[in-house]
C-alpha cells in the first residue's frame, strides 16, 4: 500500500534525514512557495486495550486479577509536500505491550522521502527512502492503527506481535509501481536495506541473557497485488528474506547467523456488506552456529480464514480460525518434547485460534472493540510474559477490550 509512504532506517539516521527534507520544504516555502505548509498533515491516535485469559499470559500478567492493561498504542505522523512530485512522510510510535514499559519509548515507526518520477492516468512509478514499512500480507504497514485492523489482535499465524519487529520494516530503498487497467490496478513493491532486529527477537531466540549484540542484515522483500473490479477482488503475492547475526561476548556462546524468507499467498472478497479474507504464508527460517536439528532449517506453515460482517453503519462483527504450525516435519511438538526432555512442551509448537469480535463506531474518531480467543496451543504466546514454556497452559482463553480514538 503506497498510500502511507514509510520506510526504515537507523533511528538516527532516518529523523535527521526527515528533518532535512522538512527543511528543504520550508526553505522552499520561505522562498515564495506559499503553498507547501497548505499540504502539512497532522494526525494522531490512541489506543487502550485490557487483556483477561484464564491461563498463560499475553502483554502483561492478564491472568491475574483484573487482568492487564499494560497493551497501549499512541502514534503521531505527519506529511508535507515541497513539490507536487515529492512525500516527506513520518510517524512516532509509543507501543507497549507486555514487559515494563521500556518498550513504550517513542520511536520512529516510518520516515520517508518519495519521490514520484512518473504519473499519469495509466500508471505510476516512485521510489522511497528511509525507513519504510514492508509490504507484507494485507495488513502490515498499518498495523499499528486500530481503526485500520479488522480485529484488536491481528491473525498471530502470520502477524506475529511477539517478534514483530523483524517483519514490521525496514531501512533502505523502496521502489513501487501501480498499473491502472480497464477493470484493475496492479501495484508491485520491491524494498532493499535493512531489516529491524529488536529486543523481541532477542527474547524469542533466547538471548536475552547472553553478553553480544544481535544487528540485522542486508535484507529485501516484495509484493505484487492485484485489486479488480474496484477492489472486490484482491489478491497479494508477498516475499521476503531478513537477515540478522548475533556477535557473542562470551566463548560459551558461538557466533550465530539467522535467516527468515516467508512468503505469503493472500486473498480476500468484497461485498457492500461482508468480506472473506485468506492468507497462507510458509515460514522458512535458518539459524546457523547452533547444531540443534529443531533449529537450524526449519520451515513452518500458517494460515487464516476471517469473515466480516458490516451492520446498522457503524457496526461490525468479525469470525476467524487461525492456524499456526512451527515446524511442518513436528506438527504436533511431539518430537521436539521428547528431544529437550519435555522441557519444551509440545503445545508450544502450534496454535489454533477460534476469534469472534465486535466492533463498534459512534463516531469517525471513535472505536470500541471487544473479542474472544480460544486458543489450542502456545506457538505464539510472548516469550517475556511467559519466560518458562513448560508452566504454560496448552488450551486457554482470552477476552480484549479496546478503545481506539484518532484526530
Amino acid at each position: 500500500m503506497i498510500a502511507s509512504k514509510s520506510f526504515q532506517w537507523s533511528d538516527a539516521r532516518s529523523i535527521t534525514a526527515i528533518a532535512l527534507a522538512l527543511g528543504l520544504g520550508l526553505s522552499a516555502h520561505a522562498q515564495g512557495d506559499e503553498g507547501v505548509l497548505d499540504t502539512l498533515q497532522v494526525h494522531g491516535f490512541l489506543s487502550q486495550a485490557l487483556v483477561v485469559t484464564d491461563d498463560n499470559n499475553f502483554f502483561g500478567p492478564s491472568s491475574s486479577d483484573e487482568g492487564s492493561f499494560k497493551f497501549t498504542e499512541i502514534g503521531a505522523n505527519a506529511s508535507l509536500r515541497p513539490h507536487e512530485d515529492v512525500l516527506v512522510a513520518a510517524q512516532v510510535l509509543s507501543r507497549r505491550a507486555g514487559g515494563d514499559g521500556s518498550d513504550a519509548r517513542p520511536v520512529l515507526d516510518y520516515g520517508v522521502v518519495d519521490y514520484q518520477m512518473l504519473s499519469d492516468q495509466q500508471r505510476t512509478f516512485g521510489v522511497q527512502v528511509g525507513r519504510f514499512k514492508n509490504p507484507f500480507g494485507f495488513y502490515n504497514q498499518t498495523r499499528d492503527v486500530a481503526f485500520t485492523r479488522p480485529s484488536i489482535l491481528l491473525p498471530q499465524s502470520i502477524y506475529f506481535d511477539r517478534t514483530r519487529s523483524l517483519g514490521l520494516s525496514g531501512d533502505g530503498v523502496s521502489l513501487y509501481h501501480e498499473e491502472r487497467l480497464s477493470n484493475g490496478v496492479i501495484r508491485t513493491q520491491v524494498g532493499f536495506g535493512q531489516a529491524q532486529a529488536g529486543d523481541d527477537l532477542r527474547r524469542t531466540l533466547r538471548l536475552e541473557n547472553v553478553p553480544g549484540s544481535l544487528d540485522p542484515k542486508q535484507s529485501a522483500i516484495g509484493q505484487i497485488r492485484y485489486e479488480h473490479d474496484g477492489g472486490r477482488i484482491v489478491a497479494a503475492l508477498s516475499a521476503a528474506q531478513a537477515k540478522a547475526k548475533f556477535d557473542s561476548n562470551t566463548p560459551l556462546q558461538s557466533d550465530l547467523t539467522f535467516r527468515f524468507r516467508p512468503v505469503i499467498l493472500s486473498l480476500q472478497y468484497n461485498e457492500e456488506l461482508w468480506s472473506l479474507t485468506a492468507e497462507f504464508a510458509l515460514r522458512p527460517t535458518e539459524l546457523g552456529g547452533l547444531d540443534n536439528p529443531w533449529l537450524n532449517d526449519v520451515t513452518g506453515e500458517s494460515w487464516y480464514v476471517q469473515y466480516t460482517r458490516r451492520f446498522l453503519d457503524d457496526w461490525q462483527w468479525l469470525i476467524r480460525y487461525d492456524s499456526l504450525t512451527s515446524n511442518r516435519d513436528d506438527r504436533s511438538g511431539q518430537n521436539l518434547e521428547e528431544f529437550t526432555g519435555g522441557a519444551v512442551p509440545a503445545h508450544s509448537q502450534f496454535a489454533d485460534d477460534i476469534t469472534v469480535g465486535l466492533q463498534w463506531t459512534p463516531h469517525p474518531r471513535i472505536m470500541l472493540a471487544g473479542e474472544y480467543h480460544h486458543v489450542d496451543g502456545t506457538g505464539w504466546l510472548p516469550v517475556q510474559d511467559n519466560p518458562d514454556p513448560s508452566e504454560t497452559s496448552r488450551r486457554w482463553n482470552m477476552l480484549l477490550f479496546q478503545l481506539s480514538l484518532r484526530f
